[in-house]
Order: structure tokens, then C-alpha cells, then sequence
């Protein structure tokens, strides 16, 4: 029997009216139907029995999951690394700005092939990068000169000791969410700062496409955030969200995503169209982006 996890009240409030919004379908490995529940009482989002820790691991078995595999090979796997170059020195200067700092220690979590890491190790950073994926760290490494640690690093981390922390879409992956969120707080410097990126399923793209939208990325995400509800984790665990920060080229990313595992004809021009589309419907509404920066700061 598979071992699932089974999530009775809600994570972010405490309150045990759950109900199914859904159905997806995981369209990257499995082609396995998974629900998609929902709080009453928040509207917090999440994955209702998704395999636990011990078997999560073979749901990310697909050359296509580019953020461990770094495959360069489709059209879809190309874009993905022209966003990512061009978003790394636009996210090392979210860090610059959030903490007023050129240089400083910094965590990241979820560090995959290295390259953001990589990137802040160039600015003078001190990083110490966390990644699960065996293949991933190999490839920070054997590409990057970078030592990246398992997640047993987490029980050599010093409390203060990090005067940033940057998960990129990272948060919507971890099974203990509320463990973790505890321990931001505890790693992080009284005056640092806490970059979170997560898709958001309040966005225009995520309404257009409903239970198709990639972003669910079912089972692997097994958490699904607003701009609410990351106000509400954020201040369940001690932080306040100083800043929101939209990432435009995720829209465009994802709807073509969606389109591609649909199998739709002309996919790459439909959902560039439907990239505009949701990119346009965000002007002056943040919380219409397909993907957000959330800066959290200690209260």
C-alpha cells in the first residue's frame, strides 16, 4: 500500500473544514489523478493525499524536471534556462535590497543544480546551499565547483545565523511546512530577511486554465498559496510580509507549459497569447501574477 499523507485540519489555521475543490492530473510522470482540497475557513490550497517523504521521490523522475535535470533538450526546457539566466542577478538583487547588504551569509533551501547559489557566491556572498536531489547536487559540483549539503545539513544550522534565506519555489515542495516555517525563524538574523517564491493559484493564467494549470504540478507541490494565505503563514511563524514582487515571465512560462502537456496544437503560440493575456490583467494587480516574491521580515 502506498504511504500517503492525509491532512485532517488545516495547516495554516487549525480549522478542520476541508473540502475537495478538484481533481488534477499529474501530466509530468505518473499521468496519476490527485484532489485538490481547500480550507473553508482561510482558502488555504493543498494536496490531499500525496505521497509521503519516502515515496515523493520517484514523482520527480522525468529528464524534464529541469530545476534537478538541467536538461537543455525541447523547446519548453530552453525557455525555462533563458528565464532563469535572466532572472538570477534580478533575484541576487532582491536579496541586496531586502537586507541592505553587498555581502552576508546566506541560506538557500532548495538549491537544485546550484545556479542561483552559484550566482550569489559571485557577489561575495557566503552561501551554504541545501538540496535532497542527489543528481543535483552532483551537478553543482561537477558544474560549479559548489558544495551543496543534504537536508540532514539542517541539523548543523545555527540559530541567527543567516542574514538571508531564499527558497524559490521551494516552500510549495516541503512536506513539514509548519517544522520549516518554525525554523526560518530560528535560522534567520533578528534584521534579516526571507525571500519566498511560489506560484500563485490567485492568478488570471491559474483562474484561465483551472485544474489543467501546470503550476499545480501535482503531487510534487504539495502546497498552493495566495497572497492571503502567505500573510497568514507568514504570521504564524513570527514574520510579516514587507514586500510583494511579481514574476512576469513565469505567466508566460507556465501557460505555455500548460498548453504543451495538453497536448494542443500551435501550444508555444497559445500560450504565449495566454501569457499576455494574464501578463496584461496583472498591470497595477500584483496578486494577479502567475508567480510571486514574498519578502518576509521578523515582527
Amino acid at each position: 500500500m502506498s504511504k500517503i499523507v492525509h491532512t485532517d485540519c488545516c495547516p495554516i489555521c487549525g480549522s478542520n473544514s476541508l473540502q475537495k475543490e478538484f481533481s488534477a492530473v499529474d501530466r509530468l510522470v505518473s499521468k496519476e489523478t490527485f484532489d485538490v482540497w481547500h480550507c473553508a475557513h482561510c482558502g488555504f490550497k493543498f494536496t490531499q493525499d500525496a505521497p509521503d517523504e519516502s515515496e515523493i521521490g520517484r514523482y520527480y523522475e522525468s529528464a524534464d524536471y529541469v530545476s534537478h535535470s538541467d536538461a537543455k533538450k525541447g523547446l519548453m526546457n530552453k525557455l525555462y534556462h533563458v528565464a532563469r539566466n535572466m532572472m538570477l542577478t534580478a533575484k541576487a538583487g532582491h536579496v541586496t535590497r531586502a537586507t541592505g547588504l553587498r555581502q552576508g551569509w546566506l541560506l538557500d533551501i532548495g538549491s537544485g543544480t546550484g545556479y542561483f547559489a552559484h550566482r550569489m557566491t559571485e557577489w561575495g556572498w557566503n552561501v551554504r546551499a541545501i538540496e535532497k536531489n542527489t543528481k543535483a547536487r552532483q551537478f553543482a559540483k561537477d558544474y560549479f565547483g559548489l558544495k551543496s549539503d543534504g537536508e540532514e545539513a539542517y541539523a548543523t544550522l545555527q540559530d541567527k545565523s543567516f542574514d538571508c534565506i531564499t527558497l524559490w519555489h521551494v516552500l510549495e515542495h516541503l512536506q513539514q511546512l509548519n517544522i520549516m516555517g518554525d525554523k526560518f525563524y530560528r535560522w534567520l538574523k533578528d534584521d534579516g530577511a526571507l525571500l519566498i517564491a511560489v506560484p500563485n493559484n490567485g492568478s488570471a493564467d491559474a483562474k484561465y486554465y483551472a485544474a489543467d494549470w501546470a503550476a499545480w504540478d501535482v503531487p510534487r507541490h504539495l502546497w498552493h498559496f495566495t497572497p492571503v494565505t502567505m500573510k497568514l503563514f507568514a504570521e504564524k511563524h513570527g514574520f510579516k510580509v514587507i514586500k510583494t514582487i511579481p514574476m512576469p515571465l513565469d505567466g508566460f512560462y507556465v501557460s505555455m507549459l500548460t498548453e504543451q502537456r495538453l497536448g494542443h496544437k500551435l501550444s508555444f503560440l497559445r500560450g504565449f497569447w495566454r501569457g499576455c493575456c494574464a501578463w496584461v490583467n496583472s498591470w497595477g494587480h500584483k496578486e494577479r501574477s502567475s508567480s510571486l516574491i514574498y519578502v518576509l521580515k521578523k515582527v
